[in-house]
């Protein structure tokens, strides 16, 4: 296909395909002539997962550059595409290398400081869960913890259990929708797309939850 039917397939605009092309995140065409060049299936594929990193996912142009240059390292180890693609890994958002294979690339770990993440170790022994010490996920509940405790609420990391099973259920639908296409690239494009895009409705739909639950409890006792 010529650039022009790459765009409109992927909705992504002429001089945004371009720049990625010199910027090197897409890989060239097919030159036809000096001016021109043809593209394939596998280019719409990384034009699509390069969209969703930089757009969805909020990386820079460097960050998504390193992801998806990293992929050919990881091309059929679905656990350390993901790992990529969430940004588990250390330099999967920009900050050092996020490939080299396998564990060789998860060394570092500067910034992980297992004093400040005792209670997320807790949690994650009482839940039997797998996950590394590097996911930034584990930051979000440590100073989310520290804020309300801060306020004046007590609640501490076993006040996250019944929460976190929910959670268990959620990601099990997560990676079920994943399952399907075979191509790393799509698959990898639709993780970003199912995670960060449903993240803001999943919000809502606890919001709408709640409201429903506070009608069920306190609509008939006689208030306005």
């Amino acid at each position: 296909m010529r650039i022009s039917e790459l765009s409109r397939r992927s909705g992504v605009p002429n001089a945004t395909i371009k720049f990625y092309l010199r910027e090197g995140l897409v890989p060239p065409g097919r030159a036809t002539s000096a001016t021109q060049a043809e593209y394939d299936e596998g280019h719409l594929r990384r034009l699509r997962l390069v969209r969703a990193l930089i757009s969805v996912r909020g990386l820079s142009v460097s960050a998504a550059k390193e992801v998806v240059g990293s992929l050919g390292e990881v091309e059929g180890d679905t656990y350390e595409l993901l790992g990529l693609v969430f940004g588990v890994w250390p330099g999967a958002d920009g900050n050092g290398p996020a490939g080299s294979g396998g564990g060789e690339g998860r060394g570092g770990g500067e910034d992980h400081d297992k004093g400040e993440d005792a209670d997320v170790d807790a949690l994650v022994a009482e839940l039997g869960w797998d996950v590394t010490e590097f996911s930034p996920a584990r930051k979000t509940v440590t100073q989310t913890l520290n804020t309300l405790r801060n306020l004046g609420l007590d609640c501490g990391w076993r006040d996250l259990v019944p929460y976190a099973r929910l959670a268990e259920r959620t990601a099990t639908l997560d990676l079920d929708q994943i399952e399907g296409p075979d191509d790393p690239l799509e698959k990898a494009e639709r993780a970003v797309l199912l995670t960060f895009l449903l993240e803001p409705a999943l919000l809502a739909l606890r919001r709408l939850a709640q409201e429903s639950e506070a009608a069920a409890r306190y609509r008939d006792q006689g208030l306005p």
